[in-house]
């Protein structure tokens, strides 16, 4: 029994010190340098410091671009073409600031599309008369076509806010008369007048010919333009004119084409007789002989001609007869009915 207990007692005391040697290395263990606690919380507190930063910080969210605006636009169409001529920007131009600039900038356009520059034609076209052939057929000129400005510009006014489409504003006429008619226009002479020249001057009489069959069989309907200078041509050496003598700045010159004023002059006392518009008519700078002073009508390609419109309220022909013995008639011509008509008004 005494064993027991003395047995007992050993192993008691043995426990108790394996249980505090435990204790010590677990303390041990758990004790750390003073230098690594500190770089332990160093650490958290730049982690603490950093997750701060983060939390505090603006959010960049990208910003998303507007699309850019379509500029409003005015596109001028040519409905004979079917074709854009021009894009119009209106804001580019002045519209919604200066509106006053923006009209004058349209109006310069509008103009120099319908008259033409010196290097470019317009859309402004004279009438070119049609005329009988040798045969009685007629050979089609061209109508007359206007390009109305102020009308383009009204339009592309009206449309510059929203943006759209404008056609140009073209008017053609026909010549006013039917074709139908045609072959009974030579019926009547309405009005006659000769010249007479020198038929010696082969020049000359080449290029009052060559004039004159310009304007033979010519029909002017209605309300026509007959312009000299568009229906003759240029009266230079590729179409067959010759050197002749010619006024110019109060001199006799030598010079192509001289001599088809003395056409041009025939002409305009033939049809002064009807009572016609004038359009343009000129007078040479000195007296020419062939007929009175003050009844010629001087012309030169490209620069002054003469041009009338056919007021008498009928379709007129023209007939140029040139006699190389020295004689040139030009007459006005029309259908018996339509001379009832013009007796009956006078």
């Amino acid at each position: 029994m005494r064993k027991n207990s003395w047995f007992l007692l050993v192993l008691l005391i043995c426990s108790f010190v394996g249980l505090t040697g435990c204790a010590t290395a677990t303390g041990k263990e758990q004790e750390k340098p003073p230098q690594k606690v500190e770089q332990t919380q160093a650490i958290e507190e730049q982690k603490e410091e950093a997750k701060k930063e983060v939390e505090d910080a603006p959010i960049d969210i990208p910003s998303i671009e507007e699309p850019a605006a379509v500029p409003v636009t005015v596109d001028v169409i040519d409905p004979a073409k079917d074709q854009v001529i021009r894009t119009i920007v209106p804001e580019v131009l002045g519209y919604g600031t200066d509106n006053k600039k923006y009209e004058q900038e349209l109006s310069e356009w509008a103009k120099q599309i319908a008259r033409g520059t010196d290097t470019e034609p317009g859309y402004d076209q004279r009438n070119i008369p049609d005329k009988l052939d040798e045969n009685g057929n007629i050979i089609k000129g061209q109508p007359t076509i206007v390009l109305e400005e102020a009308e383009l510009v009204d339009s592309i006014l009206t449309v510059s806010k929203e943006g759209g489409e404008v056609e140009l504003p073209l008017y053609i006429t026909a010549s006013g008369y039917e074709e139908s008619e045609a072959a009974t226009l030579d019926q009547v002479v309405l009005a006659s007048y000769t010249t007479y020249f020198n038929p010696s001057v082969t020049g000359r009489n080449k290029n009052i010919e060559l004039s004159a069959e310009a304007i033979d069989n010519v029909i002017l309907g209605i309300g026509d333009h007959f312009s000299f200078n568009t229906t003759v041509g240029p009266s230079d050496e590729e179409h067959g004119y010759q050197p002749a003598q010619e006024i110019v700045n109060k001199k006799l010159v030598m010079g192509i084409g001289g001599g088809i004023c003395q056409t041009s002059s025939t002409l305009f006392n033939a049809v002064d007789k009807l009572g016609v518009d004038y359009v343009e008519w000129h007078h040479h700078s000195l007296s020419v002989g062939y007929v009175p002073e003050g009844r010629d009508a001087t012309v030169s390609y490209g620069g002054k001609d003469f041009r009338f419109l056919n007021t008498t309220g009928v379709p007129i022909m023209l007939n140029a007869i040139y006699d190389k013995n020295g004689k040139l008639i030009i007459e006005v011509r029309t259908s018996e009915e339509n001379a009832k008509q013009i007796k009956q008004a006078v």
